[in-house]
């Protein structure tokens, strides 16, 4: 990722932030950021935004958050919302405004991209999952081509994550979700001894 020239407000701005969040190439200073996750039951996602919370109020920040589960834990939908400000007045993302959306899997993400800012970031887990409907013969499961390209218009980046591959790499596919917070992490301005401690 590449830093954008920021104009004088921005620097002064960036002062009083405790997080700059990439938009494009530029680095905006931000005093808030809101996360959605969406992926499957059994993924680890709901854990994956305990530690995005834990990060945030480590960071200084207020944070709320909620899960929201389908209606079976394991293989059903599953949505987190994770905010990080000042003060949060509410736990739930409006559509249009979550800086970063973060999928778990293709159609997951896809479901929940009316969530995503057209000026924020996507990271999507380079993963399929089939639902009931589709390995029942119901409905067809979009090729990833077709989703990937949704997502690029409805963001202004989009990074796809290896993240069941490098959990296996790693010799644990449950890992996958520290995977996949680590590349978050990586887009953030936080210190990582943060999450490291968290993650132990």
């Amino acid at each position: 990722m590449q830093a954008g020239v920021s104009d004088r407000s921005d620097q002064e701005a960036r002062k009083e932030s405790r997080i700059e969040i990439r938009w494009g190439e530029e680095m905006m200073s931000m005093k808030s950021a809101d996360f959605l996750i969406a992926g499957i039951g059994g993924q680890g996602t709901v854990v994956a935004s305990d530690i995005l919370s834990d990060v945030g109020s480590q960071t200084g920040y207020d944070v709320k958050k909620s899960d929201i589960l389908g209606l079976a834990v394991r293989g059903g939908s599953v949505v987190s919302h994770v905010r990080w400000a000042q003060q949060v007045h509410a736990p739930m993302i409006e559509e249009g405004t979550a800086h970063y959306l973060v999928g778990f899997e293709w159609l997951e993400t896809l479901r929940r991209l009316s969530y995503a800012n057209p000026r924020g970031t996507i990271l999507v887990n380079d993963c399929r999952l089939d639902p009931i409907a589709v390995s029942s013969g119901e409905a067809d499961y979009p090729e990833k081509d077709v989703i990937l390209a949704q997502l690029e218009k409805a963001a202004q980046k989009v990074y796809v994550i290896p993240g069941l591959k490098t959990a296996l790499e790693l010799g644990n596919p449950r890992t996958l979700n520290i995977v996949v917070m680590g590349a978050l992490s990586s887009l953030l301005k936080t210190e990582q001894k943060i999450w490291e401690e968290i993650i132990r």
